[in-house]
């Protein structure tokens, strides 16, 4: 992994020195309100409905195990025990004292990481796929280039100030496991016909209270062009978005507003006028960077002889198996899936006892390296196949095996009115009602891989506009309702999902919830038709029926 020089150094420490500073002359009522609100999001740190909520940056989603016992050491000893991870492969703290916050960034900064652009209208923290570097549908590994975008768009000058919040997301596979066409911009690294390295750009995607799908306005940029073309998208939208309304200062307004093809013009013109010169990765930029992260030293006998045999024996481990193993692209190798989404826990938390287990999995089996994913997960990435079962044992042993990777119960929900001042509605509680009614394996199997994905309110934090079964609470006259949509996807086939009809009432969620996914055991064609492939096939019509029988019936009559 990328390791900090003398600048980096520099820059996060002073950025410490700074900020604690300023939140003590905030403290002393030397800095009003509004201006110190400017200074603490620079530096990930909101105002929630109880106390401060800091979000530490994760680029790309990778730690090392220094950094995730650093972690837990500062749930345990600056928050309530425990953090969560969130759909942009950060962590948040929802219970820090502000006058500790700097004590805080001081700790981090000591592992190499920091809380800078994770909030405010900036570029903030560049995500990728969770299996960057070990996935077999793979070109090439997409971490160098997040690694050197992340240093491009680092306190950088002209972008300092933008209309809004602006984020980047890389992939590099034939499966979009990043949700790239739901960024400002998504990178998809390719090769032309002639075999050249370069990407294709996707800008204008977004989720919150005005969901879109981004549009492709460059099917092919050469690999050294890449810095030149995201400063040409973010100069055009930095000249043009708006500042007038919060709601509509997002670029996908702006490319909606023009039309996909009159803003690529703009870019395109911009892209033309800028000295490439100065901008152009160089082959040599690209080897240093790549040479951070090259593959471990893998073992030549990682395979098992026992590891099918464990399986007949255990059918605890064959589940585990089965849902939170996936292949390598290393022989005798296995990427093993740590599950947050634990009956009765909320979706994303993990205490610091738990971090400090998965550091020291990482540390023994998996090379010291970890990843944090978009649903709220986390991830040993290189575990060899005759170690696989002891990970298992260690991680059932302190609640973090649950065999539910892609099925019902891995939900993703935000925090929503436990936490979130924003919030309309609850997500916490209504995602433990859906747990109970599917903590059956037997029928989490038989239903199969679907994505439910909830958020408290329209910003949409849970990503419910790209769910299989999306849910957003909504506040009716200071009571919590949920509207329910279905079919919606964030993979290569990025779609939103259509709307079922009238929200239902908080007690009515779940139900709602078993009767969709009852209804689609009936419509489907055969076990191996997906909830969404169902549902693209067969329409709206029958899940409506089934949620909403009175009015149908009144509708026939």
């Amino acid at each position: 992994m990328y390791r900090y020089d003398a600048i980096d150094k520099q820059l996060v420490n002073e950025r410490v020195a700074q900020f604690r500073d300023q939140t003590q002359r905030y403290l002393a009522g030397e800095i009003p309100d509004e201006e110190f609100k400017a200074l603490r999001l620079r530096n990930g740190l909101y105002i929630q409905r109880f106390a401060p909520m800091l979000r530490v940056a994760i680029p790309y989603g990778l730690l090392s195990a220094d950094q995730l016992r650093r972690l837990g050491h500062i749930a345990r000893t600056y928050d309530k025990g425990y953090g969560h991870f969130s759909t942009r492969q950060n962590i948040q703290y929802n219970w820090p004292k502000l006058e500790e916050v700097p004590d805080i960034l001081a700790e981090l900064a000591e592992v190499e990481m920091h809380a800078i652009q994770t909030s405010g209208n900036c570029i903030r923290n560049i995500t990728a796929d969770h299996l960057a570097g070990v996935a077999r549908d793979e070109l090439v590994d997409p971490r160098p280039y997040c690694e050197l975008t992340r240093q491009w768009s680092t306190f950088h000058p002209e972008f300092n100030w933008l209309p809004r919040k602006f984020k980047i997301a890389f992939s590099s596979s034939t499966t979009d496991r990043a949700a790239t066409q739901v960024h400002d911009i998504g990178v998809h690294i390719k090769r032309n016909e002639a075999g050249e390295l370069g990407y294709a750009i996707f800008v204008g995607g977004g989720l919150g209270r005005m969901p879109m799908i981004g549009h492709c306005i460059r099917d092919f940029l050469p690999e050294a062009d890449l810095f030149s073309y995201l400063e040409a998208i973010l100069r055009v939208y930095n000249r043009l978005g708006r500042r007038d309304n919060i709601h509509r200062a997002r670029i996908k307004v702006l490319v909606k507003s023009t039309g996909p093809e009159a803003f690529r013009d703009m870019v395109e013109a911009e892209w033309r006028q800028l000295d490439h010169a100065q901008y152009r990765l160089q082959p040599e930029d690209i080897a240093r960077m790549q040479a951070y992260f090259a593959p471990p030293a893998y073992s030549a006998d990682a395979a098992s002889e026992d590891f099918q045999r464990k399986q007949d024996e255990d059918s605890a481990f064959a589940a585990f198996v089965k849902r939170n193993v996936h292949a390598h692209r290393q022989d005798g190798y296995k990427v093993v899936f740590v599950s947050l989404k634990a009956k009765g826990i909320a979706p994303g938390d993990c205490t610091a006892d738990q971090m400090d287990v998965v550091a020291d999995l990482a540390e023994r089996y998996s090379f010291g390296e970890l990843r944090t994913t978009h649903d709220q997960n986390l991830v040993l990435p290189d575990v060899a196949e005759k170690d696989v079962y002891a990970v298992w044992q260690t991680l059932a042993g302190h609640g973090l095996a649950t065999p539910n990777i892609g099925l019902v119960t891995d939900m993703i929900t935000c925090p929503g009115l436990d936490f979130c001042s924003l919030a309309n509605a609850g997500s916490i509680g209504v995602s433990n009602e859906i747990f109970d009614r599917f903590e059956s394996l037997d029928y989490l199997y038989d239903v199969g891989p679907i994505k439910i994905k909830m958020s408290g309110c329209m910003n949409g934090c849970g990503h419910h506009s790209v769910g299989h079964i999306g849910v957003l609470g909504v506040d009716k006259k200071g009571e919590e309702w949920y509207q329910i949509t279905l079919g919606g996807s964030s993979e290569n086939d990025a779609t939103l999902g259509d709307r079922t009809g009238p929200s239902v009432g908080r007690e009515n969620v779940a139900e709602a919830v078993e009767t969709i996914i009852r209804t689609y055991l009936e419509v489907r064609e055969g076990e191996d038709e997906v909830f969404l492939d169902c549902y693209r096939r067969v329409g709206m019509a029958p899940f409506k029926a089934a949620l909403y029988p009175d009015k149908s019936k009144a509708e026939a009559a």
